[in-house]
């Protein structure tokens, strides 16, 4: 599902959008980084490579499902869910013009800023580092990876900041990075927070460390959610590990749910309990059966999760009474 929204001015604020940060109810903005040239892959289409029958895009969308508003800069394709499109003049002009296309359809206090190539991050990531942002005073918070290297495409920043650092940026300044900064560096930046937008041209084939070097960052460790995929190998990794015991199970029911455009929080545990009882009190082909007659009955009522468990416990009930009738378990009725 795709929303091919022009990339023009930012929307207005709305009453109506649902995206928050943790807690407080601040609302926040995505922009995700999808179009570039993955030449460590061969030039193969990184954003659209399936990790767990999901594109990489969709696992990282997914992360940030409740964000007021999310634009992926990159050309549009079909995505799991509604986005923006936006794309940095010219194309393929780095991270940072990338980020500045973005940020210019965002309205939020707060910006999450991601990679399109991030297959084990999760909302509680995203949600731990908009915590760590709101409660500091720093413009950003960032994930650094197992060997402490800093992952600005995995981060948390005040939009304000951002929109400073890159103004001054397009126009050769330097943002000042905090207090004691001296008197010609606060006026560039006083200067550059009222100059609106940057230029883009300026921004072209920058690094980010050119703008996140001047910005004071919060820095949280995680090594799996800020694992990325750069190579064939990384791809290879991602893929054997999500079929690994303690993930097999929850990466399939997710990857179900998005195939079957189905929103709903699965307790898996009753499912499979309901499950067992039946393949051992009646029969193991009847388990799957009665699975699917459980989320049938589930939709013909309220189709929420209290739905599945009252049809699961009644499968549960019939179960042991069916068992019971065939082990002989059942009393003789009272003659007399």
């Amino acid at each position: 599902m795709t929303d091919n929204a022009p990339a023009g001015p930012p929307p207005a604020a709305s009453s109506e959008s649902s995206g928050s940060g943790p807690a407080t109810g601040a609302p926040y903005d995505a922009v995700v980084l999808a179009g570039g040239g993955a030449r460590r892959l061969g030039g193969a289409d990184k954003p659209g490579v399936q990790v767990g029958g999901r594109a990489l895009l969709d696992r990282v969308l997914a992360a940030c499902a409740d964000a007021a508003t999310t634009v992926v800069v990159a050309d549009p394709r079909a995505t799991a869910r509604p986005v923006r499109w936006a794309r940095e003049e010219p194309a393929g002009g780095g991270p940072v013009a990338a980020l500045d296309a973005g940020l210019r359809l965002t309205t939020a206090e707060y910006a999450v800023v991601l990679s399109a190539d991030l297959p084990f991050l999760g909302a509680d990531t995203v949600h731990r580092l908009l915590a760590a942002l709101r409660d500091g005073d720093a413009d950003g918070a960032m994930l650094t990876d197992d060997d402490g290297r800093d992952q600005p495409l995995v981060a948390a920043y005040r939009t304000a900041s951002l929109r400073r650092a890159l103004a001054a940026l397009a126009t050769g300044g330097t943002e000042p990075s905090g207090p004691g900064e001296p008197r010609g560096h606060a006026e560039k930046s006083h200067h550059a927070e009222k100059s609106g937008p940057a230029e883009p041209g300026g921004l072209t084939g920058l690094p980010l460390r050119r703008l996140t070097g001047a910005l004071r960052l919060t820095r949280l460790t995680d090594p799996l959610a800020s694992f990325d995929c750069d190579t064939w190998e990384d791809i290879a990794h991602a893929r054997a590990r999500i079929r690994e015991h303690g993930h097999v199970l929850n990466e399939w029911i997710t990857a179900v749910k998005n195939e079957l455009g189905i929103e709903l929080d699965v307790d898996t545990r009753v499912l499979l309990d309901a499950a067992r009882d039946v393949a051992h009190g009646v029969a193991r082909p009847a388990a799957p059966l009665t699975t699917f007659l459980i989320g049938y009955a589930a939709a013909q009522g309220k189709g929420d999760a209290a739905s599945i468990a009252e049809a699961s416990a009644k499968v549960t009930d019939l179960a042991a009474r069916w068992e019971a009738e065939h082990s002989g378990g059942g009393s003789a009725p009272d003659a007399g």
